[in-house]
């Protein structure tokens, strides 16, 4: 193959997973509008939603231990195939289950093919930069970001005037033909292991652990906006439900746009710098959240947290995959199963710590804990891309 034929792949490919993390987010964000209709369709508590999006997470976590071996085995193209497909459907079983028993396995279900889908989808991404020799991780969450505006943006609408159900099989819809364009196109990994015998070992490299915390701190932010700031702005500060949706709605909408210019701005002022401004303004924006007495004012400073939060993923994404004396793949396993394990597990603890206080301290303590992210941003120094040679002919 030609290295013309080759970067022409590349290039679809790359267009390809972008459709892939786009539809990812889609799904995400249209869960957010979602959430106050589950939980008075169940007659439930914010203690059982807490539990429910716990078991969301842990069938994202334990997705994502399985889709690293099942990529060393088959190679990213096939796995995210099929957790893109069966990702799709995800909302729409979630949406169909009619008392909590069945919600609990829904959950189950929905958090492991987005869970699978989420690291399939980067490890693709990151063959993709190889090929084509230039970064592109910055604009592939900024897909997601897309995704996730959309999805939160049309939800609240669409559920106060078509109902929930009519909003999930849109959703489903959309996202299963999108997928199925997609994964067509998406490309091959390199150098495809071999089935053998390998044992599974954790690195010892300390450093790949740390980054993998900051990951986590940051997505911990990320998660609580998602599951929690629609319920903040329609319980606490007296939003309906149309308004509340908008919450997310603005948080991933400034990510997208900023992600778009994440690798032109990281390339401009370096990972470490872009790092440490990143965590400043998102500390700043959660914390005003967290005091905001209004609704309005609320979204527009998870927008500005979002402002934040937009490159900060993707810079620490790269740092775990760059480790010194790692391959990318086993750094960039540790990173993001620690990292979403922060957007899928910790926030069910949000809703234990909601349901005996309420929504506006605990923003106000997430602040701190993206403040930690700007203290420890030398460890992401890493980060700077560095491509692999192209391909002979």
């Amino acid at each position: 193959m030609s290295v013309q034929t080759t970067r022409q792949a590349a290039t679809r490919g790359r267009w390809a997973v972008a459709g892939i993390f786009l539809a990812n987010g889609f799904l995400t964000g249209s869960w957010a509008p979602q959430i106050p209709v589950f939980l008075t369709r169940l007659d439930i508590s914010k203690f059982t939603l807490g539990l429910l999006i716990l078991l969301f997470g842990v069938g994202a976590v334990m997705a994502m231990t399985w889709c690293g071996h099942l990529i060393s085995r088959h190679g990213s193209r096939p796995v995210l195939r099929w957790f893109g497909i069966c990702g799709s459907f995800g909302l729409l079983v979630v949406a169909l289950a009619p008392n909590v028993p069945l919600a609990a396995l829904a959950m189950l279900v929905f958090g492991g093919s987005i869970g699978g889908m989420d690291v399939a989808m980067n490890s693709n991404a990151v063959i993709v930069e190889r090929r084509l020799s230039r970064a592109i991780m910055s604009s592939s969450h900024g897909f997601w970001s897309l995704g996730g505006f959309a999805g939160g943006a049309l939800g609240g609408y669409s559920i106060q005037n078509y109902g929930y159900l009519a909003h999930a099989i849109a959703v489903t819809a959309l996202a299963f033909l999108v997928i199925a364009f997609a994964v067509g196109y998406l490309i091959a990994d390199d150098r495809p292991q071999a089935a053998g015998h390998q044992k599974f070992t954790l690195p010892r490299n300390t450093i790949v652990y740390l980054v993998g915390l900051m990951a986590l701190l940051t997505m911990v932010s990320e998660g609580a906006v998602l599951d929690w700031a629609a319920l903040y702005l329609q319980q606490e500060l007296g939003a309906d439900l149309a308004i509340a949706g908008l919450a997310y709605a603005a948080f991933s909408g400034v990510m997208a746009l900023m992600r778009f210019l994440g690798d032109g701005v990281r390339n401009r002022f370096g990972a470490v710098a872009t790092l440490r401004g990143s965590a400043l303004v998102a500390a700043a924006g959660m914390l005003v959240a967290g005091l905001s007495p209004s609704p309005y004012l609320a979204i527009a400073a998870f927008a500005f947290c979002g402002f934040g939060i937009a490159n900060m993923v993707p810079i620490l994404f790269s740092a775990g995959g760059n480790q010194e004396g790692l391959s990318s793949g086993t750094g960039m396993s540790v990173v993001t199963t620690m990292g979403y394990s922060g957007i899928l597990v910790a926030p069910s603890a949000i809703g234990f710590v909601a349901e005996q206080s309420s929504f506006g301290p605990i923003f106000v303590a997430l602040s701190g804990l993206l403040v930690i992210v700007l203290l420890m941003a030398n460890l992401a120094h890493r980060a700077e891309f560095a491509a692999e040679p192209a391909p002979a002919e």
